[in-house]
């Protein structure tokens, strides 16, 4: 398979970044429809646990909120909902994902979404050294600090994961 270019031209996302002095690592890789972070993981070489997912769901009222998880996991929504103070949480419909942030579903970023949305994070990503995220666009992955999810989108951990086939 051919080495796709390393350089991808800015998104917003990475604009933000930039503008707050973060390094990070670009990485691309062939988007696959409904390849999930288990394509990408295979792709890249790299374990699915530190590639994280952003996901676009919303509370009882409608309100769309963020939720960062690795790409291994699935959320409880149960558990998600009784941290945040929420009745319930689901995920929105992908016309409501896209509305809320400004991205194409499949190159959903944290950063820079068109509304502000409030970011929670799966407590234990914050442990890894590094992870790989959505940098704004299908096909394209950013490795950065973990703690920057909090230094920079204000993320909040959260206890919510649920393992595969658990």
């Amino acid at each position: 398979m051919p080495k796709k270019s390393s350089h991808v031209s800015a998104t917003p996302a990475t604009q933000l970044l930039r503008q707050a002095g973060v390094a990070f690592s670009e990485h691309v890789y062939d988007y696959v429809d409904k390849g999930g972070t288990a394509e990408s993981s295979r792709q890249l070489g790299v374990d699915e646990h530190a590639v994280v997912k952003t996901l676009v769901m919303q509370d009882e009222r409608a309100h769309p909120l963020i939720v960062l998880m690795h790409g291994d996991c699935q959320v409880s929504t149960k558990n998600l909902a009784r941290a945040i103070g929420a009745k319930t949480v689901e995920p929105c419909t992908p016309d409501a994902a896209e509305r809320a942030s400004g991205y194409q579903v499949g190159g959903t970023s944290p950063f820079a979404t068109r509304k502000a949305l409030p970011v929670w994070v799966e407590a234990s990503i914050l442990e890894l050294p590094r992870i790989l995220i959505n940098g704004g666009r299908r096909g394209y992955l950013i490795g950065i600090e973990p703690k920057v999810l909090v230094d920079v989108l204000g993320a909040k951990p959260v206890n919510c994961a649920l393992r595969a086939g658990a």
